[in-house]
């Protein structure tokens, strides 16, 4: 019963994010063509990073303030917006050069099967077999990327 409630409290969580990394995507093919690489990346992030801003100041004077940090937690939040700065870049990049949309969720099933393979590695997440199938199956998925008839 503990599981299920847990699952609850997250998994609209999960599906927002979803739905919005999904319209992230989708935004991002309609944008490609339209502005530059660079520049359409740095927009993006920008409009990332005043949303949050805007999240923060809700926070603060909304009466519900809860935000701490320390210094691992700035620093692999660093690493983390490198990421992502250089996968959006990376991403208009491949819709610039003619990458289609339905290529996305084969990349980010890649970016899903290192999650797992961390997860298993390094934080001891048990390695099922439906586990270990869906990872094979996701870099699968984006090797056929590279087949001739996925163009």
């Amino acid at each position: 019963m503990k599981g299920e409630r847990n699952m609850t409290t997250w998994f609209w969580y999960a599906v927002g994010a979803a739905v919005l990394y999904g319209a992230h995507q989708i935004f991002t093919k309609l944008a490609a063509d339209k502005i530059s690489d660079g520049l359409g990346g740095f927009v993006v992030e920008a409009t990332a990073a005043l949303t949050i801003l805007l999240y923060l100041a809700w926070l603060r004077f909304g009466g519900t303030w809860n935000q701490t940090s320390s210094g691992p937690g700035v620093f692999w939040s660093v690493l983390t917006g490198i990421c992502v700065g250089v996968g959006t870049i990376f991403f208009f990049v491949l819709f610039q050069k003619g990458g289609p949309l339905s290529a996305v969720p084969m990349i980010l099933a890649g970016g899903a099967a290192i999650m797992a393979i961390a997860g298993i590695l390094f934080f001891k997440e048990p390695a099922t077999v439906l586990r270990l199938l869906g990872i094979a199956m996701a870099l699968g998925g984006l090797f056929l990327l590279r087949s001739p008839t996925g163009n």
